[in-house]
């Protein structure tokens, strides 16, 4: 009897651990490709109705990284904006932008920023078919930022702001998350670094250290081309060519050091880049509730 009533017991504790963690899945579901079309329906229905449209890429990125780190970082950065806002659902990242193939480094796929425009429109059409109400254009690789997400955010808002819906280009989450990372590596005794370098190592060793994303031997040994001086002219990521006594380019695909790149450092980078992105989609919200509430 005793071990009756302790096993009804533990199926009655059971029973409520998941009662109460269902509410809590289905709070966490943000990625479209993860949910189902009642899910989905049911989101929209409870308030999430900000796309979030994150572009990532598929380039080389140094012996040491995965080609698709651009789309991988993506999906995670996408994710984590979405469920510290709470009203936004992240759709498929997108794993091509706008980039040139190369024999010599056979990593990248890329479109031209007139295919990527035309993409961008399509998917945003998609997506207020859907039933959102706001869509963020945002990427995690630099081509055709600011230009051709700008220029297809405002024609698309132009096109759905007479419906109450709007479209928006967060640049943020890019721009000034990389730039400010950037500024604090510098301030801190780290070699600079660009394309493959130090911001780019250290977030892939964060999110898929454990996963892959980075051969680990290679880090030791992932030094570049020196990262151009300001206004330097010359062909491709390293040292400009303009200068006859510069060395032989090692042409590996990384620009700049990334031999001190830590999952400790990526952290910081992945954490400036969704905070920057949060305060100003909830910016754009906010600004747009303030417009609606004085018409």
């Amino acid at each position: 009897m005793t071990r009756l009533l302790s096993a009804v017991s533990i199926l009655a504790v059971s029973a409520t651990t998941a009662f109460a963690q269902a509410p809590a899945k289905k709070a966490s579901l943000v990625e479209f490709e993860m949910m189902t079309w009642p899910e989905v329906k049911a989101a929209l229905a409870a308030g999430k109705t900000t796309a979030l449209v994150y572009t990532g890429g598929t380039e080389q990125r140094g012996p040491q990284n995965v080609n698709g780190g651009h789309t991988l970082m993506g999906r995670e950065i996408a994710k984590a904006i979405a469920l510290q806002l709470g009203n936004a659902i992240a759709m498929p990242v997108l794993p091509y932008t706008p980039n040139n193939a190369s024999k010599d480094l056979p990593g990248t796929i890329g479109l031209t920023p007139e295919l990527l425009g035309a993409i961008l429109e399509r998917i945003t059409e998609q997506t207020m078919t859907t039933g959102f109400k706001n869509v963020i254009l945002m990427g995690d690789h630099g081509g055709g930022q600011p230009t051709t997400y700008a220029e297809v955010a405002k024609k698309m808002d132009a096109k759905y702001a007479p419906e109450g819906k709007h479209v928006y280009f967060c640049d943020e989450v890019y721009a000034k998350a990389q730039g400010d990372f950037d500024k604090w590596l510098e301030e801190h005794g780290y070699p600079r670094s660009s394309h493959a370098g130090i911001p780019d190592t250290s977030e892939m060793l964060y999110l898929g250290g454990d996963k892959g994303w980075v051969r680990k031997d290679l880090i030791a040994t992932a030094e570049g081309d020196p990262v151009p001086p300001p206004g330097a002219r010359g062909q491709g990521r390293g040292r400009g060519q303009t200068d006859p006594n510069a060395p032989p380019r090692k042409n590996n695909g990384i620009t700049g050091d990334a031999r001190r790149s830590t999952a400790a450092l990526g952290k910081r980078q992945f954490d400036l880049k969704v905070e920057y992105a949060v305060k100003q989609i909830q910016g754009f919200l906010a600004n747009q509730s303030k417009t609606t509430s004085q018409q």
